[in-house]
């Protein structure tokens, strides 16, 4: 049976602040070396699914270029399958995507090219390792049109997801997109297993309803429910994350510092295929202290530098005196002397002047801090916890030392929200 994959890229992100402003959400960088579309096509491609397409919309470009023809993951092909990319085009009578369900309608004479028996619907953004040939298996078993995977959640979380009610026999009786009261914690993770035919019927039925947002989530799925389709719930148990906030992401990495590691990537049999950059070595300082992090190639750490619970990317530069707890820190950013950096996360390229204050806070319960992508921070900037600085920054730019919680630093001149 042939199964094609279509995973929905075109995620705005607005949530996580700084890290989308320049990137849509799948391009974000994860776990040092990794972006987060790397997961869902690792897990494709470990599952013997060599048959992708990507649909994007929102600053597609970091992304085009991090997936190039595929060749990291074994998708440069062209007769068995391959990786294909699909940016939105405007044609007489088209607009662009208006919903999930609207951009994989858009895309549909691509996806059925080839006449594929299943299409597996996934969320470009999440966090976890899936054996899709176990999904698969189940569907098959069940005779299902339609297998959502599911996932227990706290309850106190459950309402961000669509919240998914079953019977004994797993199928889906009830289908509530982000519910204020949910009677359940078992949540939708945006992963769709279609028969071919039943994706074509109600994705046609949902384009002629002029009240639909058309989205899988608030539309589709729901409507499947009330047609009484056999649609079934695979439950998922291992490790997964929907990273759409600051503070997941954060938490994201955190999990793969504890130990046993809450999200193992470490795994040989279950490897995140990503596209790297030939870089050295990290060197650390004999007399740099490093303590359950992340440290990734080309990184250079200088003396007396305390690093602890941190990930560490590609061709950072941590110098002399710094300290670097709980944070995050991408590719190629530079921290000068005698800086302190407490739960941050700090985007591609940004330089911190010698003694600044990064999470600064004289609370027990700190938040996060971010900095964008290109910032370059003057001397003694102290930023307290949950501040916000914007991408392209410049010493110019700010007027006081001081960058309370609540205030968000953008270039001047500019007015461009994230």
């Amino acid at each position: 049976m042939f199964t094609r994959a279509v995973i929905l890229a075109g995620g705005e992100g607005t949530r996580l602040g700084v890290l989308t402003a320049k990137r849509a959400k799948p391009a974000v960088p994860f776990a040092g070396k990794y972006r987060i579309i790397d997961f869902p096509l690792s897990n494709c491609v470990n599952s013997k699914i060599f048959d992708v397409i990507i649909i994007t919309q929102y600053l597609p470009q970091s992304l085009i270029h991090h997936i190039g023809s595929g060749g990291p993951w074994d998708l440069n092909r062209e007769f068995t399958g391959g990786v294909k990319i699909f940016t939105p085009f405007k044609a007489k009578g088209i607009n662009w995507f208006s919903g999930t369900a609207d951009a994989v309608l858009q895309n549909m004479n691509f996806i059925l090219s080839s006449d594929p028996d299943y299409i597996l619907i996934l969320s470009g953004d999440h966090v976890y390792s899936m054996d899709f040939e176990e999904l698969i298996d189940f569907h098959q078993q069940s005779r299902a049109d339609v297998t959502i995977c599911v996932h227990n959640v706290p309850k106190v979380q459950a309402g961000r997801f669509g919240v998914v009610d079953i019977d004994k026999q797993k199928r889906v009786i009830k289908f509530t997109e982000k519910p204020e009261n949910p009677v359940t914690n078992l949540v939708n993770m945006g992963i769709y297993l279609f028969n071919t035919k039943t994706l074509k019927k109600f994705l046609y039925e949902d384009s002629q309803d002029p009240k639909s947002q058309h989205d899988f989530g608030k539309n589709v799925l729901p409507a499947i429910v009330k047609a009484k389709a056999r649609i079934f719930a695979f439950a998922y148990q291992d490790y997964w994350v929907d990273v759409g906030t600051a503070q997941s992401y954060w938490k994201a990495h955190m999990d793969l510092l504890t130990d046993p590691p809450m999200y193992d990537i470490h795994k040989r049999n279950w490897i995140i295929h990503t596209r790297s950059e030939e870089r050295p070595p990290a060197y650390i300082h004999p007399h740099a202290q490093i303590s359950n992090s992340l440290i990734c190639d080309g990184c250079i750490i200088e003396p007396d530098v305390s690093i602890n619970n941190s990930v560490i990317s590609p061709g950072v530069v941590i110098k002399k005196g710094s300290t670097i707890e709980e944070s995050i820190i991408l590719t190629d950013s530079v921290i000068a002397n005698d800086s302190a950096i407490r739960k941050a996360i700090i985007d591609k390229h940004v330089f911190i002047s010698s003694n600044s204050m990064i999470g600064y806070t004289k609370s027990k319960k700190i938040r996060v801090s971010m900095i964008g992508k290109n910032a370059i921070l003057p001397e003694g900037i102290i930023l307290e916890d949950g501040g916000m600085i914007g991408c392209d920054v410049a010493p110019r730019d700010f007027s006081n030392k001081t960058i309370h919680f609540g205030e968000f630093i953008l270039p001047k001149g500019s007015d461009h929200e994230i």
